[in-house]
């Protein structure tokens, strides 16, 4: 018979379990420290790419009201929105300026874009609200429509000419009217005059809803019409119609520069400042450009937007005291 096996001591089979365990302690935490230094290695090199390309944005959706939603630019604007901020734009379009605020007010859109410093500072005053610009687009010239007359000298005495009836664009066209030589106002007017500022006139002055002076001009029941340029676009006023408009190059048109406006505790929220930065990019100035001919682009910073609207807001109060 062969001997029966020995079986060691178990201090002897104590001691090499031991260093089994030591290292496979060891093995583990190497693999660890790889993982980590993995894992940190490749999240630094996203937020690096992220940087340059958005991903390490959250997916968002943002609304914006806007009074020209069906213009091509807008479809430029949402695609790099998605591309560039992984932001979903949904616009939501108004055809009556009296919404966008009050929408905006009551969270139904988290930014609007469609008015300019003036407007803003008028509908802030008199609704007691703190709505705030945080980019700008454009200037657009406020025009003088005539389908039948080739200068504002040539319209009848007498003629009935619409202008757009809310407060701020009112007092522009009558500016636009004065120096069109159709009316003289009170003092030389201002950007708060009304057509009871109207000391003498050539023509007869119908303000009417903004949307609704284009229709005027081309139904025949106004022999001119001042038309807002997003209006006059969407009813196909042809360039050749203007017969006279303001300068939106001049330094006195500051405040009308068009913004995107938010809440006031959204002004310092990244994505809606650069949402609204993005505007400013080539390939939407490109197709801008081609929507809105006649625009004179401006590129400001928020604080100088803001710093400008609580000027105007101040001169709005004087005005209504």
């Amino acid at each position: 018979m062969s001997a029966a096996p020995v079986l060691p001591d178990r201090p002897q089979r104590k001691r090499p379990i031991g260093w089994i365990i030591a290292a496979a302690v060891v093995v583990v935490a190497i693999v660890i420290a790889v993982v980590v230094v993995a894992v940190r290695g490749g999240g630094s090199d996203q937020a690096g790419a992220a940087g340059t390309s958005g991903s390490d944005r959250k997916a968002q959706t943002v609304t914006i009201g806007v009074a020209d939603k069906a213009l091509p630019y807008w479809k430029t604007y949402t695609a790099l929105a998605k591309e560039r901020l992984d932001v979903t734009v949904k616009l939501t379009n108004f055809a009556d300026y009296s919404l966008p605020n009050p929408a905006l007010k009551d969270g139904q859109v988290d930014i609007n874009q469609f008015q300019h410093i003036q407007y803003l500072a008028n509908y802030n005053v008199t609704a007691k609200d703190d709505l705030q610009p945080i980019g700008s687009t454009a200037v657009y010239p406020l025009p003088l429509y005539a389908t039948k007359y080739d200068e504002p000298s040539a319209i009848p005495e007498g003629a009935k000419v619409a202008i757009p009836n809310d407060a701020i664009n009112e007092a522009r066209a009558l500016l636009v009217l004065q120096s069109a030589k159709l009316v003289e106002l009170k003092d030389g007017g201002s950007a708060f005059s009304t057509t009871d500022d109207i000391e003498s006139h050539k023509v007869d002055v119908q303000p009417l809803d903004a949307s609704q002076t284009a229709n005027a001009l081309q139904q025949g029941s106004v022999a001119a019409a001042v038309v807002n340029n997003n209006f006059a676009t969407a009813a196909g006023l042809p360039a050749s119609d203007k017969v006279f408009t303001d300068d939106p190059s001049s330094s006195s048109a500051a405040p009308y520069v068009n913004v995107f406006a938010v809440r006031d505790e959204d002004k310092t929220n990244k994505t809606y400042l650069d949402l609204a930065h993005l505007f400013q990019d080539s390939a939407v100035q490109k197709v801008f450009k081609k929507d809105y001919p006649d625009a004179v682009a401006r590129d400001e910073e928020a604080s100088t937007l803001q710093d400008e609207l609580a000027t105007v807001e101040q001169d709005a109060k004087a005005a209504a005291e």
